[in-house]
């Protein structure tokens, strides 16, 4: 899909200089794929500790 956005020239240098990215596709592609696995990693860390604990399970029986 095209797009044409306006982007901070100086971020995106940035990023291309510390990501070694050859193209500013590249780049922003990385930096949307990065954004989206730490909003995601975000969402599971809130479900953190709201699940009540299954005091049958056993963890030794996953390692056979």
């Amino acid at each position: 899909m095209a797009t044409n956005f306006a982007l901070d020239n100086d971020l995106l240098d940035t990023a291309l200089k510390i990501g070694g990215f050859k193209s500013k596709k590249d780049a922003v592609n990385a930096a949307l794929k990065e954004f989206i696995e730490k909003r995601k990693q975000q969402e599971i860390k809130e479900l953190f500790g709201n699940f009540a604990a299954d005091d049958d399970y056993d963890y030794k029986k996953g390692r056979q």
